[in-house]
């Protein structure tokens, strides 16, 4: 397994805009009249999760925008309360993008992008969704259990190492290990979370203020939602997708076999196909608005 103090390459090529408290980092590729795609990385990772998938987007004709949230990869943290939605609105507001945007969101990414209809409707056109829905996972089983008291474990007695290995069995899912994922893909999740993580001390206060009644409120989300499950993903995390196209009244699913909970990361090509499938099927035709 790759030890995450080794050399890393050199870092990407990203823009950033001041926001009311830092600069926030986002990648923006594509033509500029294309359809707005916005991909919203994984809690503990950042817009370099999507590398494998922005050339396959920007192929198809569309502008593909990948931020890094507050807190993660190399957008400033937080010093005031804060939403990731109003964040998003923002870095949204300012780019000049000649169609409402198509939210892609994996995990805590599929969270904000389900805020950002909720709370800033007129910014989205559609929503594509993995690894999570509305609520939180029932954690209860004895796989999650034991992730968590793990990771809990190795957070308390200090050990990076052991807690990026918790992080990543998450991704594996309870009926793989880690030895059954491409060690390149454990690799980049090691990489993207420590950098992210060094970011923070662990006295540091979570500012972040959470969208409220998402759950009441999501049936009103009226915009096209697609899931993309990776059939390998924890029970507990598919069941909170469940619930979302349970619903929203305009939602549907895709499943990637042998994938778990980073399918855009362990089957980017189908992942693509998927994404370019669904945006014809909305609107037709290539990546023009």
């Amino acid at each position: 397994m790759a030890n995450p103090s080794r050399a890393t390459p050199p870092t990407p090529e990203f823009d950033t805009f001041a926001s009311e408290d830092g600069l926030l980092a986002y990648r923006d590729e594509g033509p500029r009249s294309g359809r707005p795609l916005v991909l919203l990385h994984a809690g503990f990772a950042d817009h370099t999760e999507f590398d494998n998938l922005v050339p396959r987007l920007v192929e198809h004709g569309h502008r593909v925008v990948a931020p890094d949230a507050r807190g993660h990869g190399w957008s400033a943290n937080a010093s005031r309360p804060f939403r990731q939605t109003d964040d998003l609105a923002a870095l949204l507001g300012r780019l000049d993008l000649a169609a409402p945007a198509v939210l892609i969101g994996v995990s805590m990414g599929a969270l904000i992008a389900i805020d950002t209809a909720l709370e800033h409707p007129a910014l989205v056109g559609a929503l594509v969704v993995s690894g999570r829905g509305l609520g939180e996972p029932d954690v209860s089983d004895p796989w999650s259990a034991a992730r968590q008291e793990a990771q809990a474990k190795a957070l308390a007695d200090g050990d990076v190492s052991g807690w990026l290995d918790g992080l990543t069995r998450w991704v594996a899912g309870p009926s793989r290990t880690l030895e059954d994922l491409d060690p390149e893909l454990v690799r980049h999740l090691r990489e993207m979370a420590t950098r992210t993580l060094v970011k923070h001390t662990p006295d540091e206060p979570d500012r972040t203020i959470a969208v409220t009644d998402v759950p009441s409120r999501a049936k009103g989300i009226s915009v096209p939602v697609l899931a993309v499950n990776g059939t390998l993903d924890a029970p507990a995390c598919l069941d909170t997708v469940t619930a979302l196209m349970e619903t929203v009244p305009r939602g549907r699913t895709v499943d990637i076999e042998g994938a778990g909970h980073h399918a855009s990361l362990e089957r980017p090509e189908q992942f693509a196909q998927v994404l370019v499938d669904f945006l014809c099927e909305v609107y037709g035709g290539a990546g023009r608005p």
